[in-house]
């Protein structure tokens, strides 16, 4: 801990030279690969932060798990070894509780329903709730719909989950998520779930489109089973240490540029549903369409569990009183 403190300390001494208008490179993690649009959104970020400071502040995206999962490069962000991730919602959950809500299984009535959320008061709300735990919530990003893939058995219905060994996000909310499916919840890093796919370690995992395409879990994993019971978004975060060493005229420029790239990210995220569901397709994917109303049916325990605080409680009303 000593340690990580240390060379948060180091990053922000090398941040705050921005004030003598030296240059400085940002880094940024992400656990997905080149071209995925998570990365390229923060790229274009970039872009737009070196073009507005003259080139003073330049950010790296350190991609493809190179820093670590999402668990574990959260903890380096928190303490300035990193300086931004983007990481989706549900790692943030034992530590952001407000974020818990945002991933409750079959929340959003469709895409447009989540980004009038996240892009409204509501979403604003969550993203403050971030910096007394030494982060800057700075945007979200688009994470599609998530549903099940599976190796041997195909997921036709809701008793076919009953004792699958399911991967799942490091969080306490999805792992009761596929409990109450009736499956066997099995977290873990992403970098990790093509090889447990391949020797059996679990036998599915549960992602949207393009991850599915882009880690070629499509290329193991042939059933992809279209429950679609998770709009849950991503979430763009910096570093409190390197944030504060920022200028508030910087701190302006980072804000606006996260939200002008989050216009890129959807227009990239749409483009790229569309073409990596036609690869798996035409890699011989087995596609199959249920009845979601069986699935989220079984929800009501979920709810039960993780809606407890009356402020949650007052979250999840707002979120569906969302028209």
């Amino acid at each position: 801990m000593k340690l990580t403190k240390l060379l948060g300390l180091a990053f922000g001494l090398a941040l705050g030279a921005t004030a003598a208008n030296a240059q400085v490179t940002l880094r940024s993690a992400d656990i997905h690969p080149d071209g995925y649009p998570t990365v390229d959104a923060v790229k274009y970020m970039g872009e737009l932060v070196s073009q507005r400071t003259n080139g003073r502040i330049k950010i790296q995206v350190m991609n493809n798990s190179v820093l670590g999962g999402e668990k574990d490069t959260i903890e380096q962000t928190r303490f300035g070894v990193i300086d931004m991730n983007r990481v989706n919602a549900a790692p943030f959950n034992n530590l952001v509780p407000q974020t818990t809500v945002l991933g409750l299984p079959f929340l959003f009535r469709s895409t447009e329903h989540m980004h009038k959320v996240v892009d409204g008061p509501i979403g604003d709300e969550i993203l403050k709730a971030f910096e007394p735990h030494g982060l800057i919530g700075l945007a979200y990003y688009d994470s599609g719909a998530r549903s099940f893939y599976t190796t041997k058995k195909p997921i036709t219905k809701l008793a076919d989950l009953k004792g699958m060994k399911i991967r799942v996000q490091q969080s306490d909310l999805w792992i009761a998520m596929m409990q109450a499916f009736g499956a066997n919840p099995t977290p873990m890093p992403m970098g990790e779930v093509y090889s447990s796919l391949e020797t059996g370690v679990v036998d599915g995992a549960e992602n949207n489109w393009p991850s599915y395409e882009s880690a070629r879990h499509y290329e193991i994993a042939k059933n992809y089973t279209l429950t679609e019971h998770s709009l849950n978004p991503e979430i763009l975060v910096m570093s409190k240490i390197s944030w504060d060493k920022l200028t508030p005229e910087d701190q302006k420029i980072f804000r606006q540029a996260a939200k002008d790239s989050v216009v890129k990210m959807r227009e990239l995220w749409t483009a790229r549903e569309k073409t990596s569901e036609a690869k798996v397709r035409a890699g011989g994917a087995n596609v199959i369409k249920v009845n979601k109303d069986e699935f989220s049916a079984v929800m009501k325990p979920v709810y039960d569990k993780f809606v407890t605080d009356p402020k949650q409680k007052a979250l999840l009303e707002q979120i569906q009183a969302v028209k």
